[in-house]
């Protein structure tokens, strides 16, 4: 397995995480409690892979080109992805989405785009040095997305065992303990 085929393999396995987490849940469900919510944390784990490689391929991110941020019902901000905590509690309260196939559908368009771009990546582009003068030492492809991987990663498994709150007030249902 080539390097850019392991980046994919574990971002496919985020997005089936997801769904599969999401598949049952009702759009109540999706706002629970504790905060941020399971609809919050699959929005910005999709933003978090939008941004990131729309940027690796210097194109216009979907949430803005394709109006995601309009369906969402949210502003056509390039850098609100909520990096870095950078969202508020009033911010994550008023994130109300309970259409779940709209999320997935988002997060689908995303996985799509990146399945795209690591389709052009071969194992001598991973050594690339990004022009990101704003982290020192600069990052390498290759660190770009790892630092994806392991933020759709813990996502992923906070959205699991959030469903397992809501749906099971526990990691396991109740029957089970």
């Amino acid at each position: 397995m080539e390097g850019a085929e392991l980046v994919l393999d574990a971002l496919g396995r985020v997005r089936d995480m997801v769904r599969e987490a999401l598949k049952d849940l009702s759009p109540e469900e999706l706002l629970s409690p504790p905060k941020p919510h399971i609809a919050w944390l699959v929005w910005h784990l999709s933003r978090v892979q939008d941004a990131n490689f729309s940027g690796l391929m210097e194109r216009p991110q979907l949430w803005i080109a394709d109006g995601w941020h309009a369906r969402l019902a949210m502003p056509p901000d390039p850098k609100d992805y909520g990096s870095g905590h950078r969202h508020t509690r009033e911010q994550v309260k008023a994130f109300t989405v309970t259409d779940k196939q709209l999320l997935l559908d988002y997060l689908d368009a995303v996985f799509a785009r990146t399945k795209s771009y690591l389709s052009t990546v071969s194992n001598a582009d991973l050594n690339r040095v990004l022009n990101e003068p704003q982290y020192q030492p600069l990052p390498t492809l290759s660190v770009r997305l790892a630092s994806v991987i392991n933020c759709n990663t813990r996502h992923a498994g906070q959205i699991e065992y959030l469903r397992g709150l809501v749906k099971h007030q526990g990691w396991f249902p109740a029957a089970e303990r």
